[in-house]
């Protein structure tokens, strides 16, 4: 009996693939425990095929097999999954669940299993062909595996009316009742002293791809071995720290304007920023941005060349301090409205609104001035907090508006906080009719106390900035803008216009109007020279008072800006920019010389 028992253990892996098939009787129990026995059948292995490169990995608890430890020492060919015990019975003896009532003892669970498999062979004749059974055909995907058991086997069995209803559910007790049959089937022909040829093809299997097999094994354990290390050490589950550093060598060339009255005094510098983003995101649909920054990167203006349209665009001098630069949340609103709030160093570009200048508004891969990243309206009251959400109408159309104000949100002394202070409002109709083209209305008031008026955000002339030149005038501006851009393959162009009604609000010239102009066109060539290089064009006319009841306040004449640069991407890391612009007739003055701008501007990013 010894020597019979343990021929039947060898053998019960095969007979659970076998089980799976089993004619499911009765109608379906609770639909969490049900699996329809075409689903079951995926675990069977078509043990008649010849040795293959690999075995299937998804032998799981269906497949009542263990995986082969990464070792030398030869390990069992089959063992027995702890789901069912066979003692000196034949039948299997199922593990009863705890603190279920209903199976008080294993005997009485043998004593419904055999019940159960007497009821079911009253209804269900045991067939010895496939082709008896009506409702399955050589195009079902089981066929071979179903043939196999029923011809080979014969402990498969189908309804009265010669069907076998593989697609209905499958009961335990069904799935017991069939397990009985295969085991006594299988019992009797290990006690004729049969061979079984699925069990010696699954030895051969087994020895010919050990060496497959251990592999494998050594390389999940070298996996897990690695994420366990990786979960130990990282920075944070939530965050990522990303950054970006600049090194810059820049100078001017030419005279400087009739308000310095000198000659061009610059000399070249060396100079540098360094921006580390925290980025976190707690549901991975949002961002926390916490941006530490630290520069030194002088602004070609004032005493220097005389006016703004000279300044870089990635400028700016804080000592080199460590300061927090940016911090915002960006989160949805449903699936189609976007919003973030800004606690401090919010410009409008950098918020849910997009500016339409994809190739030239980044400081860091961008134009090299100031004035071509983007239209000069956008720059308005920077610095502070402020709150901005766009709304995707559709794929072509957004809708966005937002309100930022600027460093003295966070004062609440007179003339400062969220609203009595400098702010602006924005607000900005997008159409994109394709993946290439994109085209912006904006809209923007902005309101500026008397002695901190800069309505082109340092970009224009001297007399745009501040159209009024009073310090106790407080100054509102309606500013309008229009802003495109299109690609065709590697070719892009794309521009704005601008325009800005500014009004006097107190002080000496209380009511008096001026009127602002820019505008700009730029063609940015892509991949030039390799992946991820690029040319850049840019033309246009910085922000100009083009009429003022101020008279003495009013530009005569036309300064354009004229740009160009390459940015080659020397690794996915580094990327080197050389460029120069060209200031004609710089504050809108032709008594004022040409200026040249130069730079080469290396970035960093990781």
């Amino acid at each position: 009996m010894s020597s019979l028992f343990w021929k039947t253990v060898k053998a019960s892996p095969v007979l659970l693939f076998a089980s799976l098939f089993v004619a499911s009787g009765a109608s379906a129990a609770e639909s969490n425990s049900h699996q329809t026995a075409a689903e079951l059948s995926t675990a069977a292995i078509n043990l008649d095929a010849e040795p293959t490169a690999s075995i299937s990995p998804t032998l799981d608890d269906a497949a009542l097999t263990e995986p082969i430890p990464a070792t030398d020492t030869p390990q069992p060919a089959v063992t027995v999954s702890p789901t069912f015990q066979l003692a000196d019975s034949t039948f299997p003896e199922p593990v009863p669940a705890a603190g279920d009532s209903s199976v008080n003892s294993n005997q009485e669970t043998l004593q419904q299993i055999q019940r159960y498999g007497s009821e079911g062979r009253e209804s269900l004749d045991q067939v010895t062909s496939v082709g008896q059974l009506r409702d399955v055909s050589p195009g079902d995907w089981a066929y071979e595996a179903l043939r196999s058991l029923v011809e080979r086997y014969g402990c498969i069995a189908g309804y009265p009316d010669g069907t076998y209803r593989g697609n209905r559910a499958l009961t335990r007790y069904e799935f017991a009742a069939g397990l009985n049959a295969c085991l006594q089937q299988i019992e009797r022909l290990i006690g004729d002293g049969g061979e079984i040829p699925d069990l010696t093809t699954l030895r051969r299997l087994i020895q010919e791809f050990e060496a497959e097999l251990a592999t494998l094994g050594a390389r999940v354990d070298n996996l897990e071995g690695r994420v366990a290390f990786l979960e130990d050490n990282q920075f944070s589950t939530t965050t990522k720290l990303r950054g970006e550093v600049i090194f810059a060598l820049a100078d001017t060339f030419g005279d400087s304007t009739e308000a310095v009255g000198s000659d061009d005094e610059t000399n070249l510098i060396f100079a540098d920023r360094v921006r580390l983003n925290l980025e976190t995101s707690f549901t991975g649909r949002d961002r926390l941005r916490t941006r530490l920054q630290a520069r030194n990167i002088s602004s070609f203006s004032g005493d220097l060349t005389g006016t703004n349209m000279t300044r870089l665009g990635f400028d700016g001098d804080n000592g080199n301090d460590v300061e927090i630069d940016e911090l915002w949340y960006r989160f949805p609103l449903g699936e189609k409205i976007s919003v973030q709030i800004d606690a401090t160093g919010v410009e409008y570009q950098d918020t849910v609104i997009d500016p339409i200048n994809p190739y030239f508004a980044s400081s860091g891969s961008g134009a090299i001035s100031r004035f071509g990243r983007f239209n000069p309206i956008y720059r308005a009251e920077t610095g502070g907090p402020g709150i901005t959400a766009t709304f995707n109408v559709s794929d072509a159309l957004s809708l966005s508006a937002g309100y930022v104000v600027d460093g003295g949100g966070s004062d609440p002394a007179d003339e400062n906080g969220l609203f009595d202070g400098n702010y602006a409002a924005l607000g900005q109709v997008a159409f994109t009719p394709t993946e290439n083209i994109s085209l912006a209305a904006t809209y923007l008031h902005s309101y500026y106390n008397g002695g901190q008026v800069n309505v082109t955000g340092s970009t224009g002339s001297g007399f745009a900035s501040d159209p009024f030149g009073d310090d106790d005038t407080a100054t509102s501006v309606d500013a309008y803008g229009i802003q495109a851009n299109a690609l065709f393959g590697k070719f892009s162009v794309g521009g704005w216009v601008g325009y800005q009604d500014a009004e006097a609000e107190s002080g000496a010239n209380e009511d008096a109007d001026a009127d602002i102009w820019n505008w700009a066109v730029n063609l940015a060539l892509l991949d030039v020279g390799g992946e991820g290089n690029k040319l850049g064009f840019i033309f246009g006319m910085p922000p100009k008072t083009t009429a003022n009841d101020i008279a003495a306040r009013e530009d005569d004449d036309t300064s354009y800006h004229l740009e160009a640069f390459y940015r080659y991407q020397l690794t996915d890391n580094i990327a080197i920019t050389p460029g120069a612009f060209v200031i004609f007739n710089p504050e809108h003055d032709d008594d004022n010389d040409t200026q040249f701008v130069g730079t080469l501007r290396t970035v960093f990013s990781f």
